[in-house]
């Protein structure tokens, strides 16, 4: 017989209400930090705006639960937040200008922003309410055209983002924008192949160590992890394996990634030490060539890569 708390668990479980690993402390301070950041917005546009009838963008609202209730969030980064709210205006003032209906209006402005801030790698879901604004703001908002991506949307933009490194600086555990984070572990070898396998214990604790709220659910981070590290610690290349015209990546982590094409080889079994031309395509030194010899590539050469539209894929033994 199942336990009692069986469908209630279920039922949590399918409406998406997981349980987030955050201290009571870390949601009070996201709670001041959205009160603080549509503070400034509301004083930085009183003060530039103060007869105008629109001060503040509603969706500011929702960029200040990412930028200070997910500061480490993909969507919460300076880019996506500037980027995402200026094109978005920039869509929704024209939408608003040259197509009458509004029906088509609105619905035309937030799908358009939305695959521009694809393409501009800004995405950032507030901005579709940017859109959205600019299209059904009434009259007030029409009246200012092209004016309203500068005031206020650039402004309120600046204002909170301005408000956001100042406040998540404070709290050393707030690591806002994500770039500090590289920057403190710059001193780490992410490339250590001693990384072990991972407890889901473990992997809890880890989570809740970090006392933020991350867009992600547990069970796709210990994916992620697994895929990331499988057949993680092996020993390298064979020279015998190196093959002119093919790919092979150092298997390292972050900016010390590399790629490299061999071009040339010689493969000459009675000489020594024989040399080996390569081109590095992707990671530190990229379209260089060097010379090197054969057992210092494969030293190198964690594993053959290929190339899969965007992405780099990497050969598995068996299909070498």
């Amino acid at each position: 017989m199942r336990d009692k708390g069986y469908l209630p668990a279920l039922l949590v479980q399918l409406i998406g209400a997981e349980s987030r690993p955050a201290s009571h402390t870390e949601k009070l301070v996201s709670a001041l930090g959205a009160f603080a950041g549509i503070l400034s917005v509301y004083l930085a546009s009183h003060f530039f705006l103060a007869d105008a009838a629109i001060l503040m963008v509603a969706s500011m609202g929702a960029s200040a639960v990412l930028l200070f209730a997910v500061p480490h969030g993909a969507l919460s980064q300076p880019w996506p937040l500037l980027g995402g709210h200026i094109v978005s205006a920039c869509v929704g003032v024209a939408c608003a200008r040259h197509v009458p209906e509004a029906l088509l209006a609105a619905p035309l402005a937030v799908g358009l922003a939305v695959g521009c801030m694809y393409y501009l790698r800004c995405i950032h879901p507030p901005g579709g309410a940017t859109a959205l604004v600019a299209v059904i703001g009434g009259p007030e908002v029409h009246d200012l055209g092209y004016h309203f991506i500068l005031t206020p949307v650039l402004l309120n933009v600046l204002a909170i983002l301005a408000m956001a490194l100042a406040f998540n600086a404070l709290f050393h555990w707030r690591l806002y924008p994500a770039v500090m984070q590289r920057l403190r572990q710059k001193q780490i070898d992410t490339a250590d192949d001693s990384r072990g396998s991972i407890a889901h214990e473990d992997f809890v604790y880890a989570l809740s160590e970090i006392d933020s709220f991350i867009d992600v659910n547990e069970q796709d981070l210990l994916r992620i992890y697994e895929l990331a590290t499988q057949d993680r610690i092996d020993s390298g290349l064979a020279t015998s394996q190196l093959q002119t015209g093919h790919y092979y990546s150092n298997g390292r982590y972050g900016r010390d990634w590399s790629v490299r094409l061999i071009i040339e080889q010689d493969e000459r079994s009675d000489r020594p030490g024989r040399e080996l031309i390569y081109k590095t395509v992707t990671g530190p030194g990229r379209r260089s060539t060097a010379v090197t010899t054969r057992e210092e590539f494969a030293r190198w050469a964690r594993h053959e890569v290929y190339r899969e539209e965007e992405n780099w894929r990497r050969v598995e033994p068996g299909n070498r």
